[in-house]
């Protein structure tokens, strides 16, 4: 697919069909919209001219899938153009402040005033509503004030934040998509729309139900390296090999625990799998054994075993393991090694569509006469809208 040529309902997955407007931001909002696009939705994306920080170009797998259009938002003309887009779409995306959607005149009243059967998802990090709702943050900030920040990392002093996968991605866009999807299957009952709050702060304390349990249960210590799941058990927790990489452990049932020593050559000295107060003796002498080997020697000793052990991979190696390679779970394309949509579907396979635009309004003029604008050319003509060079 060109810039020239836009069409409308080329996607292979299970959203065929539905019509997606991003109002473009970074971070979590464009994940849900590559989610979206990939699992067969048609999304336009609606940027700034010259595009947003952190994002845009060619590189930009968090723009693939969808093509990109430039609207000078701050023309009213521009805001007539996303209602106009908006008439016939099933979604809408955004991921400004609360308030900025609605002075801009595309928030939630003007459009479903046009279309009453739209979900209109909200992006945010501290939610619509809130004391803290206007105020600036990122993902270790939403995932701070939620509990969750406190308790990662195996470093007792300070906790250690996991870049912005947990916040973004896991409270943030994953939780978006969810919404999006609730509400579209509610809207085809009830034929009415609805806005879908998104915050991170909501995303994030819900991923930590387990812990809310554990906590309840007084099963939990709110300190870290104290816990099974947190480096507190040295039969889950990261050894460095001969070669200064690691390998994951994470050998918790007695039965795997048992496969996981004898293949490590410590059976006979191990203490038992629960004696807590030899736990540091354990811990001594999987380190020491890990560091008789490196990584690739281990990786060959427990591959495919039941020991629950598997080695700590950079992305750019991830693509050349076995398991990885035979799923086709990271690919290249367009020169860029990326992962395939997930999930997997049985009988309408997602499939990878459009490359990210090289430029913000790549796009402009075939996607806005693709989805049915009127008078394009003299809104190019005007700056309401801007397409650039594709090079």
């Amino acid at each position: 697919m060109t810039p020239e040529s836009i069409e409308l309902g080329q996607g292979t997955g299970p959203l065929r069909g539905i019509k997606v407007v991003e109002i473009a931001g970074i971070g979590p909002g464009p994940h849900a919209c590559t989610i979206l696009a990939d699992l067969g939705a048609d999304v336009i994306r609606v940027e700034r001219p010259g595009g947003q920080m952190f994002s845009g170009g060619s590189h930009d797998v968090l723009t693939r899938g969808r093509p990109s259009v430039a609207l000078n938002l701050k023309d009213p003309a521009a805001a007539e153009v996303v209602l106009d887009l908006v008439a016939d779409a099933d979604v809408l995306v955004e991921g400004m402040r609360p308030g900025v959607a609605e002075r801009l005149g595309i928030g939630p009243e003007e459009c479903r005033a046009r279309n009453p059967r739209l979900v209109y998802g909200r992006m945010t990090g501290w939610g619509q509503d809130g004391p803290w709702s206007q105020a600036a943050g990122h993902d270790m900030n939403y995932i701070a004030i939620t509990g969750t920040l406190h308790g990662l990392g195996q470093v007792k002093d300070k906790p250690q934040f996991p870049a912005n996968l947990v916040g973004d991605f896991g409270g943030g866009s994953t939780y978006l998509v969810i919404g999006i999807l609730a509400a579209l299957l509610e809207a085809k009952v009830s034929g009415e729309g609805q806005v879908v709050d998104a915050a991170i702060v909501d995303g994030t304390a819900h991923l930590n139900a387990m812990l809310a349990g554990f906590l309840g249960g007084g099963t939990f210590k709110e300190e870290r390296v104290s816990n099974l799941l947190d480096g507190g058990a040295p039969f889950y927790d990261i050894y460095e090999t001969a070669d200064g990489e690691h390998m994951s452990v994470g050998a918790l049932e007695p039965q795997f625990f048992a496969t996981f020593v004898e293949l490590l050559g410590v059976k006979d000295e191990v203490p038992g799998q629960f004696e807590l107060d030899r736990y540091d003796e354990m811990r001594a002498l999987f380190a020491a054994r890990f560091k008789e080997r490196t990584r690739d020697e281990w990786s060959a000793v427990f591959d495919g075993t039941d020991a629950c052990v598997a080695p700590i991979l950079r992305f750019s190696e991830a693509v050349d393991h076995p398991h990885m390679k035979a799923r086709q779970i990271l690919v290249e394309k367009e020169g860029i090694v990326q992962p395939q949509p997930a999930p997997r579907f049985s009988r309408t396979p997602a499939e990878l569509g459009l490359p990210p635009a090289p430029k913000a309004g790549a796009h402009t003029r075939a996607a806005l006469t693709a989805w049915g604008v009127e008078n394009v050319e003299d809104l190019l003509l005007r700056g309401v809208a801007v397409q650039v060079d594709e090079g």
